[in-house]
């Protein structure tokens, strides 16, 4: 079972969002399911539902790169170490997303489309895969398409 904690900075959200946490809980029940990473263990992670400008500051200060981003990922593991877990119950990270531009992104799509695609590639970096190589950018979209197919 996947569970979240979600934490929210920025007023903004609640104008799409009512409650998260059962947003997050229903679309988390699916996920489990498809996730061989998932299966078995009991984890906890934290989403934290911020603005642009926070964002900003995030970035500077943990990757030293001057600007606003849509997500960050926070690991608790690194890849190598989260495979060795044998625990049942731990945690994996945090992820922040920043309202503003899911929102602008939103005006040609969806925001809930948005918004998911968002966490879910989050979540995917806490669990240990990134977009580094071109082969490991291809393994992680078919994977985030995979599981946008299966919680719509």
């Amino acid at each position: 079972m996947i569970k979240v904690n979600v934490e929210i900075k920025s007023k903004s959200w609640h104008k799409k969002i009512n409650n998260p946490k059962k947003y997050f809980s229903k679309k988390l029940k699916k996920i489990s399911k498809i996730i061989r990473f998932f299966k078995g263990k009991n984890i906890i992670f934290t989403i934290l539902l911020t603005n642009s400008r926070n964002m900003k500051k995030l970035n500077k200060k943990f990757r030293k790169r001057n600007n606003s981003t849509d997500v960050l990922s926070f690991p608790f593991f690194s890849s190598k170490n989260l495979q060795s877990i044998k625990e049942k119950n731990f945690y994996i990270g945090d992820i922040a997303i920043s309202y503003e531009i899911i929102d602008s992104r939103s005006k040609k799509n969806n925001f809930f489309l948005e918004f998911d695609k968002v966490w879910i590639h989050g979540l995917l970096h806490l669990v240990g895969y990134n977009h580094i190589r071109n082969k490991d950018y291809f393994r992680m979209d078919r994977i985030e398409k995979r599981i946008l197919n299966l919680i719509y």
